[in-house]
């Protein structure tokens, strides 16, 4: 059966959101190149793009719902049911996958007791695996309403939303300070986020996203951008070399290798004999 058509939000509201939408469609010389901030609007009120949240974009913009609807399913960016208070979105992507991402998708699943796309009871973490987060240098890489924490490990990831879960503060590894996914919503339609320092904080790119630009400007690099891995039980004992020592900061997934052919010899990779035989 088809549906009724949505409701419209409260007098208050509609007024509010209105105002706020006028100033996003000034912004553009054809209002119809608004829609993807409005979507991310009326997602800022709600959480979702909702049916009422469609049809206003739709009556502000003078389309139909049906184009409206083809846009907001078409972004995996905008949400399409109610869902947590922060999006854990792992990358499950090629470089990351291979690196762990695929492991901490898993344990995450089970530990939080939720499927791809599916929310915590508490209402806290909406669970889902990425395609790619853009940070393949600091793999694997978890975002949490967009915001980047790199060199994840499955513990590391546990530790994050069990914090979330409980309310303690979360620092990205860089970026701006966490905020609820409703304000992250409504800084992504185009309004300032004007929390203290929030600004400042979003820094730049990180030092392994910055190598192949120094060595194209002839500048000295570090010796090691990523934290080695333990040293071998042959060497246990003897003093640290000097690529022994790890950055301050970004320590690399290295540090806890995954499963692979080359680590497991039950499961060799390539041909097991010679070429003929």
């Amino acid at each position: 059966m088809p549906q009724l058509p949505a409701p419209d939000y409260p007098a208050d509201v509609r007024a509010r959101l209105e105002a706020d939408a006028r100033e996003v469609i000034g912004r553009y010389p054809d209002s119809r190149s608004a829609l993807l901030p409005l979507l991310h609007l009326v997602q800022s009120e709600e959480g979702y793009v909702s049916r009422t949240g469609i049809r206003f974009c739709a009556e502000m913009l003078d389309l139909t719902t049906a184009e409206v609807t083809a846009v907001s399913t078409f972004y995996t960016m905008y949400r399409r049911k109610p869902s947590g208070e922060y999006q854990v979105g792992v990358c499950t992507n090629t470089l990351c996958a291979v690196m762990g991402g695929d492991a901490i998708f898993d344990e995450l699943k089970q530990h939080l007791g939720v499927g791809n796309g599916e929310t915590t009871e508490d209402g806290k973490v909406t669970l889902e695996h990425v395609e790619c987060n853009a940070a393949c240098d600091f793999a694997p890489v978890v975002m949490v309403n967009w915001e980047f924490f790199d060199n994840q490990t499955p513990e590391s990831a546990k530790q994050l939303v069990d914090d979330l879960r409980a309310g303690r503060e979360v620092a990205p590894t860089r970026g701006a300070p966490l905020c609820p996914y409703k304000e992250t919503a409504r800084i992504l339609a185009g309004f300032p986020d004007t929390r203290p320092g929030a600004v400042e904080a979003t820094g730049g790119a990180g030092p392994a996203s910055l190598v192949g630009l120094r060595l194209a400007k002839g500048e000295a690099t570090p010796g090691r951008i990523v934290s080695p891995r333990p040293a071998p039980a042959d060497r246990a004992g003897e003093p640290p070399g000097p690529d022994d020592e790890a950055p301050p900061t970004h320590p690399s997934s290295h540090d806890s290798p995954q499963q692979t052919s080359a680590a497991d010899p039950d499961h060799p990779a390539g041909p097991v004999s010679e070429e003929g035989e």
